[in-house]
């Protein structure tokens, strides 16, 4: 492997795409020839039709599929319009709901029900289908969809088919049909560069960087479907070590020590990333999560504690609105007393804007950060363990409220956890272990989902009183 940054440019993935989609255009000609003149709503329309069999409908499905992945971001678009145009037949729904509403029994209604269902069917649905049935099709509906989710911002027309299209998904990628594979050093070259690509918590800067985080003492797991068997859903990277981390520029240090897994007894859950824009709001997290834990503990009977090291990305900009709205709780008399002496800051300085006066320096001296440290903690410890957004039941942070909703309880604020240049822009350095505990994970849940319950640990519990 090469030690350097991988480029994106003519990547194994890129490669492989184009491989794809000439399959999909040879499909295409050698079944009936190309017809660049017949637009895209005929093309959508003899799909439907169904003529000529199998190898025909796939041959037009390849046919749609070849020309989207060749179409200009604008084009994609008006595709998208085209296809969302394939809706049900109003009459035929009013026709079904005039003949549910007549029908006088159980029976009769019974069964006009059901064809009333089948009028609400979308033509567009089966469209999608049957795009299921050529090569790296269901990577195709997955890019759709993505594409959909842009596209939807601005156009409400497409509000409809990205609702038809998100309920395949959702079925089609049901945890029943999802394979957890282990990812290690020794995986296919192409997998490991889409980790190198996918990873947006900590950037995985080189070849050698990424080997580091799949050492011995270290797992990398990703769910796959059946159907994208090369492409991860979902992975998550773990930490095999002794106690709780703190700090993740220590635990992706290349120069630290590789221990024995064995003698571990914690794992940390450092890096989650979904890969799939299209797949959004499809929940794999708290499963792989879950999963993960149970497959650790069956290779480790010495891991005690499963936690994360995560980020607060919306720690600094929850202060800088509460700032801008004058709350005036976020520091004390006595913290802000001690901030302007240890920084020089002028007396009449409110406390939110003291507090984004200091946090806007790029070094802070030991003085002033000995002050900072205890005023910072404690206030990370509200965002995350008391705040909440428009949903009173909902924490603020969306990555505590993904921990929470999934059993997890707020165990420790780390001070300097991440000094990276986007840890201290977005959370000051600070960062959270939310903590896994097999035995609460499901009381958790069901406390947090239930009534907004939010689980932590005594030492968060008296800082969030202070």
């Amino acid at each position: 492997m090469p030690d350097a940054t991988l480029s994106l440019n003519d990547s194994l993935v890129d490669r492989a795409l184009r491989r794809v989609t000439g399959l999909w255009r040879d499909m295409a000609d050698r079944v009936g020839g190309r017809d660049d003149a017949e637009d895209v709503a005929a093309q959508m329309q003899a799909c439907l039709a169904a003529r000529g069999g199998e190898v025909s409908a796939r041959a037009r499905a390849a046919k749609l599929a070849a020309a989207y992945r060749g179409f200009s971001e604008a084009e994609r678009v008006s595709f998208l319009r085209v296809l969302a145009g394939f809706d049900a037949d109003p009459k035929a729904v009013e026709r079904a709901i005039a003949e549910w509403t007549q029908a006088a029994d159980g029976p009769a209604k019974a069964a006009a029900k059901v064809r009333l269902r089948r009028a609400l069917e979308s033509p567009r649905v089966r469209l999608l289908t049957q795009f299921t049935a050529i090569p790296d099709g269901m990577k195709l509906l997955v890019d759709l969809r993505a594409d959909l989710l842009r596209a939807v911002e601005t156009d409400p027309l497409l509000e409809a088919l990205e609702a038809d299209l998100k309920t395949l998904l959702t079925s089609w990628f049901d945890l029943g049909f999802l394979e957890l594979r282990r990812i290690d050093w020794n995986s296919p070259a192409a997998l490991l560069e889409k980790l190198i690509r996918y990873e947006a918590v900590h950037r995985i800067e080189s070849w050698d960087d990424l080997k580091n985080r799949l050492d011995s003492d270290r797992r990398c797991y990703a769910f796959f479907h059946p159907r994208m068997p090369e492409e991860p859903l979902i992975f998550v990277e773990i930490a095999l070590m002794k106690g709780l981390a703190g700090s993740v520029q220590a635990l992706l240090d290349p120069k630290a020590e590789v221990m024995d897994p064995n003698q571990a007894d914690t794992a940390i859950f450092y890096s989650i990333n979904n890969c799939q824009r299209g797949l959004d709001g499809i929940a794999f997290g708290n499963f792989l999560i879950k999963r993960v834990v149970e497959v650790l503990g069956q290779e480790f009977r010495g891991l005690k504690q499963f936690a994360t090291l995560s980020p607060v990305p919306g720690f600094c900009r929850w202060l800088n609105a509460r700032e801008e709205a004058g709350d005036a709780t976020l520091l004390t008399a006595e913290e802000l007393t001690a901030i302007r002496n240890a920084a020089g800051v002028p007396p009449e300085t409110s406390p939110g804007a003291a507090l984004q006066l200091l946090l806007s320096r790029k070094e802070w001296p030991p003085a002033l950060s000995k002050v900072l440290e205890p005023v910072l903690v404690r206030l990370c410890a509200r965002f995350v363990a008391v705040e909440s957004g428009r949903n009173p039941k909902r924490a603020a942070d969306p990555v505590a409220h993904f921990h929470l909703s999934n059993g997890a309880r707020v165990e420790r604020i780390n001070w300097r956890g991440d000094t990276s240049a986007k840890g201290m822009r977005e959370s000051a350095g600070l960062m959270v272990n939310y903590l896994y505990d097999p035995e609460f994970i499901e009381d958790n849940h069901e406390a947090y989902a239930g009534e907004g319950k939010r689980a932590m640990a005594s030492t968060v519990r008296k800082l969030v009183k202070a």
